[in-house]
């Protein structure tokens, strides 16, 4: 295990996949998610980086956290890996189920109450909350309760079962033998999934599904719930208040909670010639994704009812199509004339007329659905002009 500081990554290989676990390393333990935070993932992601949070909280519990952190799009796993959904701010949830596996819970509720017989047993109710066979203390449970009978928890199939009782982690290896995934999480709380089912299970199909090398993967995480994931990830980094046991599964360590140790892990998948803490969160973010992009960048907006902008995304031109590099979360909400300003305070250059005002030449396209939007072409130390020369975007 090494503790050395860690080291910026090269972009000689494609977009990384970067899982964060949320309590403990992204959000502290009073509930706070420090700006530093949210800043440095903004800056991951307009780098073209897939951040995908990875959390033993529930999809309920996991949406709002999300939204705080600026995370209102992209892929997030929840349930210890029971649930991967791709947040979408288009469907009134907020998100699309991508993947969810569901288990027979009726063996393990009752091994589990015939072991701890004053168990509190929660079966996991998707979006909304939980069934329970008494009420678990408020703090205990993201979302709503609804006490039933046993029968009525065992009564689906579910993707998964909260276990609250005095000691009852000591039972984790005897309820594990009959093929669930069971995850301690502390003395008195066993979290139960499908057979084969955690957050680094997740992690590798949605991999797969976003055609991410496996060597392109980061994990930064504080849990014993953690420890699949970190020792799946080609980099695997532990905060540095985690367990012995956790730090040990890791490849790195990092700072602290206190200490922003998930911002420091952040910023080394960075380069460093970048100097973005002199400018303007969009201005920043707009540096960063011509910076790393590997051809010409196109940055896209789209407009709803109002004149401010509701998606910014830079695009660039992969085996002649252009493709996604990334979002431009601090456009969101901008103007047209915010995006143009920012450009120019990060050094950058667009198509602009020769007379008058000279202002930006934006263009119009449409994205798959039709939908009308305006882009404009960024360059890095190449003069202004309407001369720039970039290929025309199309949509594949």
């Amino acid at each position: 295990m090494s503790t050395a500081p860690l080291k910026p990554q090269t972009f000689a290989r494609p977009s990384m996949l970067v899982a964060c676990d949320i309590d403990g390393t992204l959000l502290d333990h009073g509930g706070k998610i420090p700006s530093e935070t949210v800043a440095a993932l903004d800056l991951v992601r307009s780098a073209g980086h897939e951040v995908v949070l990875a959390t033993g909280r529930s999809l309920v519990g996991l949406l709002p956290v999300a939204t705080r952190l600026g995370l209102t799009e992209g892929f997030a796993v929840c349930s210890n890996g029971a649930m991967t959904v791709r947040l979408d701010r288009s469907p009134a949830s907020g998100y699309v189920v991508q993947d969810a596996r569901h288990f027979d819970t009726r063996a393990v509720i009752h091994q589990a109450l015939g072991l701890a017989p004053g168990a509190h047993v929660g079966v996991e109710e998707v979006g909304w909350g939980w069934r329970v066979n008494a009420l678990f203390e408020r703090e205990l449970l993201n979302g709503e309760q609804k006490r039933v009978q046993v029968a009525d928890l065992c009564a689906v199939p579910a993707t998964r079962v909260a276990l609250h009782a005095p000691g009852i982690a000591l039972h984790a290896q005897a309820l594990a033998d009959s093929g669930v995934t069971v995850t301690p999480a502390g003395r008195n709380w066993l979290d139960v999934t499908a057979p084969a089912t955690h957050k680094a299970s997740a992690l590798e199909r949605l991999r797969v599904h976003l055609g991410i090398r496996h060597d392109a993967t980061v994990a930064v995480g504080d849990g014993p719930n953690d420890i699949d994931m970190l020792v799946w990830a080609d980099r695997g980094v532990a905060m540095g208040h985690a367990s012995e046991v956790v730090r040990a599964a890791a490849g790195e360590v990092t700072g602290t909670i206190v200490q922003h140790g998930a911002v420091t892990v952040l910023r080394s998948l960075l380069p460093l010639d970048v100097k973005t803490t002199a400018l303007a969160p969009l201005a920043g973010q707009l540096a960063m994704a011509v910076r790393t992009a590997p051809s010409p960048v196109v940055l896209r907006v789209w407009h709803e009812d109002h004149s401010e902008i509701a998606r910014c995304d830079t695009w660039v031109l992969r085996d002649g199509v252009w493709v996604r590099h990334g979002p431009i979360p601090s456009g969101t909400g901008a103007t047209m004339r915010a995006i143009e300003v920012a450009a120019r305070e990060a050094g950058l250059a667009y198509p602009r007329g020769e007379i008058g005002r000279r202002r930006a030449h934006w263009r119009s396209t449409r994205d798959r659905s039709g939908r009308a939007g305006f882009e404009l072409p960024l360059h890095h130390g190449l003069p202004a002009s309407t001369s720039s020369v970039v290929p025309e975007f199309s949509m594949r």
